[in-house]
């Protein structure tokens, strides 16, 4: 029996890559080594998965989409290779289905969902001892975001954090034809390549994310005004704290490195 080609959900935010120039850069930008392991996030029709197959030692795919899933266990059912997890990726146990399947280091090909791609950003840097590598298809807006620096308009929440644990490079950016249907905006190929250890001494991460969270909470509003909510101040040790590493309490948090943000939150803890 012949399944009909799923078509495109909105409620999936799905947009299909077409252009085969364009899958073809992918693969050749996520640089997978003879053997490597993929998980290949949102496999939508299988036209990257097929790709990633020929050059990777296996490509576990996570498709939230019930009718997709049938079309890919249609597609590759005899491909020894390729195995297909139905599955929401924000709800799966990620750590436990990379672990049971590969013991080491997984490269990540995924083709986001614009209205989860910050959602599973932080999925994945939650996980990212077990990633050699991430390829990554953004909103253009939301790539740029992450490749900006402290001196830049875009620079954001998700710029410190993921500068804090890898390399971040903008590698190509991809035009709206290049996908069915066409999306209203540009995407981006970002890569992440993940450091031996954190750029930084952050004391403890999830409090330096609270701290960085709360310092991008309003972008109009001082430092100080951001994080004396957050932070107790009763004893003046948040304004102790930014005076020991030298930061203006005028600042906004936008002006920050992540060097200075991780003075301030090891100054913090202490």
């Amino acid at each position: 029996m012949t399944i009909p080609l799923p078509r495109p959900r909105k409620r999936f935010g799905q947009n299909f890559l077409t252009d085969r120039n364009v899958l073809s850069r992918i693969v050749e930008s996520a640089a997978i080594l003879p053997g490597e392991p993929v998980l290949e996030i949102g496999p939508g029709r299988g036209a990257l998965t097929r790709l990633l197959a020929a050059v990777a030692g296996r490509v576990v795919a996570v498709e939230v989409d019930r009718d997709l899933v049938a079309h890919l266990n249609a597609e590759f059912g005899g491909e020894p290779r390729v195995e297909i997890v139905a599955s929401d990726i924000l709800e799966c146990d990620l750590e436990a289905l990379l672990v049971s399947r590969h013991p080491g280091r997984w490269r990540v090909v995924a083709n986001l969902p614009y209205n989860i791609s910050s959602q599973v950003l932080f999925l994945l840097l939650d996980q990212i001892r077990h990633f050699s590598g991430l390829t990554l298809m953004l909103q253009k807006e939301v790539a740029e975001r992450i490749a900006s620096g402290p001196e830049d308009r875009e620079y954001g929440i998700l710029s410190v954090f993921c500068r804090l644990h890898c390399d971040v490079d903008l590698a190509f950016t991809v035009k709206p034809g290049s996908f069915y249907p066409v999306p209203k905006v540009s995407s981006a190929i970002l890569r992440l390549i993940p450091l031996p250890k954190p750029r930084c001494d952050v004391g403890s991460e999830a409090f330096f994310r609270r701290l960085v969270k709360a310092a991008f909470g309003n972008r109009r509003k001082t430092l100080w005004n951001c994080l004396k909510g957050q932070f107790d101040d009763s004893d003046g040790a948040l304004r102790r704290a930014l005076n020991d590493c030298a930061i203006d309490s005028g600042r906004r948090g936008e002006t920050l490195s992540l060097e200075e943000f991780a003075r301030l939150s090891r100054a913090l803890q202490a």
